[in-house]
């Protein structure tokens, strides 16, 4: 892990309407780190994810991944970043119902172009990591909520992306397969060198992390500035 943030925010605004989402929110991600983004309902949580991973453009500030300005690129640009470098894990794991679990994971790299065959072989290497090899053969459907969400790690993982962002990745599993899934998340990304920036209320999710921040009233109380 290097000191130089692979991520960094400065003075992040946005607002929905007249309700500001985010005041001069400021942010920081090293490569390899873990942070856990904390706060109450409704405190801009969320709305700092997408910020960061290019997924809403900010009213005001800065962001940089990599020496580059994400808030000066084009939607398209982001676009293609978000399906290169970042990974995505969702609250309750945004697979395609009419897909397989293997055909979810290799999803992102048909995208990219790889080839079926070499696609879903990553797919199972992943599905076989997680734990959830079993049910590559299966719909979402078909499989329990905590098998649901290690395929969606899974997904994440599959491109070997440079950030993931998980936002609340164990809110609907109970508390023992969400011990799981956070333990096999960061020790994966861990084993690859994969930054995460984990969304959540939860200290015991927190638990993971390397470093918390906290988000109250859209600002950001961050322990540790990497400038």
């Amino acid at each position: 892990m290097t000191d130089a943030p692979l991520l960094s925010a400065r003075g992040i605004d946005k607002a929905y309407g007249p309700t500001p989402a985010l005041a001069g929110a400021d942010f920081s991600l090293r490569a390899g780190e873990v942070v856990a983004v904390m706060g109450p309902s409704g405190s801009g949580k969320s709305t700092l994810l997408h910020c960061l991973a290019g997924i809403v453009r900010p009213d005001g500030g800065t962001i940089h991944y990599d020496g580059r300005e994400l808030t000066a690129m084009s939607d398209a640009q982001r676009s293609a970043l978000r399906r290169s470098d970042f990974g995505f894990v969702f609250q309750f794991g945004q697979l395609v119902p009419e897909l397989t679990c293997v055909e979810n994971v290799a999803l992102p790299l048909r995208l990219n172009g790889t080839r079926r065959k070499e696609a879903e072989l990553r797919a199972r290497e992943w599905l076989a990591r997680l734990e959830v090899e079993d049910v590559a053969g299966k719909r979402p459907g078909e499989i329990s909520g905590g098998q649901g969400q290690r395929v969606a790690v899974a997904r994440a993982l599959v491109t070997a992306p440079r950030v993931i962002f998980a936002d609340e990745p164990t809110g609907a599993l109970d508390s023992l397969n969400g011990e799981r899934v956070m333990a096999l998340l960061t020790d994966a990304s861990r084993d690859t060198g994969a930054a995460v920036v984990l969304v959540t209320h939860e200290a015991r999710v927190a638990a993971y992390s390397d470093r918390e921040i906290v988000v109250r009233d859209g600002s950001v109380r961050d322990t540790e500035w990497a400038a």
